[in-house]
């Protein structure tokens, strides 16, 4: 197995470890649990650290400006204020959307800052 290939994988694990903790989190922080903000904490970190790995390893150079816009965009999405809406159906829907987007953030913003120095270098590299 090539580490692309072992990269395509753990970023689709990555992803939905995201998911999966967001819900958990997220329902841990509409519950009033007093520990959410260690826990937020772990899983903010392990995100980081999984999305410099990935930044390392993954992108190929025709895949970075897709990954660099795709980035932009859930940096976007992420904005408390585009979900609030949701809190109106049901205050538990707006955390778990809010969270599972931090998340996923988390993950890609390591992964895209790497990606766009690697961007940088390369075309500095060209003049």
């Amino acid at each position: 197995m090539e580490l692309e290939e072992v990269a395509r994988y753990a970023f689709i694990v990555f992803v939905a470890l995201a998911v999966i903790m967001g819900l958990v989190v997220g329902y841990m922080r509409w519950n009033g649990d007093a520990s959410v903000d260690t826990y937020d904490g772990y899983v903010l970190l392990v995100m980081l650290v999984l999305g410099v790995f990935i930044g390392m390893i993954s992108i190929t150079g025709k895949e970075i400006m897709p990954f660099l816009i795709a980035t932009i965009a859930l940096v976007v999405a992420s904005n408390t204020a585009v979900w609030q809406p949701l809190s109106e159906i049901h205050p538990l829907l707006f955390r778990w959307a809010t969270t599972i987007l931090s998340y996923i953030v988390a993950f890609a913003a390591p992964a895209a800052v790497i990606n766009a120095v690697k961007t940088v270098f390369a075309m500095a590299k060209e003049k």
